[in-house]
């Protein structure tokens, strides 16, 4: 045959072997995709239960309550607050009905430095009362802390801190120095107010002994209404007050119980503290009932 001619039969020859070897092979499977797999999901859910119906001066806090609280985080949570920490600082306990020295203008606690008829506007004696006293008591995690004689209509987390931004004189003057928020809405509407409190139901975070609680500012004290440098300070300053074991603060039985401090009513208590936003409150027995009510 003629070159070209044979060159032809040879690349038919090779065409056919390929398309034979084509239509000869099997043809696999595609495989099917796997199904991921994944590892447990971290998702865990708070169960709500039902809460004490607030009174006209409280509010409840719009987040689900847990039933049965043993609220207490490691020490140091809730570190998204602005506000410095005041170190190791003693403590004393108060509560609402209290009556500690009749003859002494700060003596009574049925009135605090922001409510003319505080015992009323609580609900009552924050204990036992009788026979014309109001004892305290101690509380426990079994209820959150809460009273066992009586249905408060306020927050049962309270302190005091020895600032009195309304009726003390220095303390008003100065308040939209020192105070750091006093900068903010609602309060910068309120410069020369003296009806409404830039203190009164602000939120403390306190530690002691690695429980972590928080309460509500409710009153003024102890001993001192305008110690600004220990109470605003940046710099650890000791509290000014030398009368009550050189307490910097009061603090409720609701908050006696939760930090499990070691006296029921004494001043041998120790702990940490900090301002902290409403925001950096986390869930506990102290959000069942906010207290909300101004000055009166």
């Amino acid at each position: 045959m003629r070159p070209a001619r044979t060159a032809a039969v040879i690349a038919l020859g090779v065409t056919v072997a390929v398309l034979a070897a084509c239509t000869n092979t099997p043809v696999e499977p595609m495989p099917a995709p796997a199904t991921p797999t994944h590892g447990p999901s971290a998702s865990p859910t708070t169960p709500a239960s039902a809460a004490p119906t607030p009174g006209p001066t409280a509010s409840a806090r719009p987040r689900p309550t847990p039933p049965e609280p043993d609220p207490l985080p490691p020490s140091g949570s809730g570190s998204g607050s602005r506000y410095p920490w005041h170190r190791d600082i003693p403590v004393t306990t108060f509560w609402v009905g209290e009556i500690f020295d009749p003859g002494a203008a700060d003596g009574s606690q049925e009135i605090s430095a922001y409510d003319s008829d505080w015992l009323a506007s609580y609900g009552g004696c924050d204990g036992i009362a009788s026979g014309g006293d109001c004892r305290t008591e101690r509380r426990t995690a079994a209820n959150g802390y809460f009273p066992t004689r009586m249905t408060p209509k306020q927050n049962p987390f309270y302190l005091d801190v020895p600032y009195d931004d309304v009726n003390d004189r220095v303390g008003f003057a100065n308040r939209d120095a020192v105070i750091p928020w006093a900068g903010r809405e609602p309060y910068r509407s309120h410069r020369g107010d003296r009806s409404f409190s830039y203190l009164k139901n602000r939120w403390v975070q306190l530690v002691s002994g690695g429980r972590t609680c928080y309460g509500q500012i409710e009153d003024a004290g102890p001993g001192e209404y305008h110690d600004a440098a220990y109470v605003f300070g940046d710099d650890d300053a000791r509290p000014a007050n030398t009368r009550y074991g050189g307490a910097g603060l009061d603090v409720s039985p609701a908050l006696t119980g939760c930090l499990a401090l070691p006296e029921l009513d004494g001043d041998s208590g120790r702990v940490d503290w900090r301002f902290v936003d409403d925001a950096d409150v986390p869930d506990g027995p102290w959000t069942r009932l906010v207290t909300t009510s101004g000055v009166r």
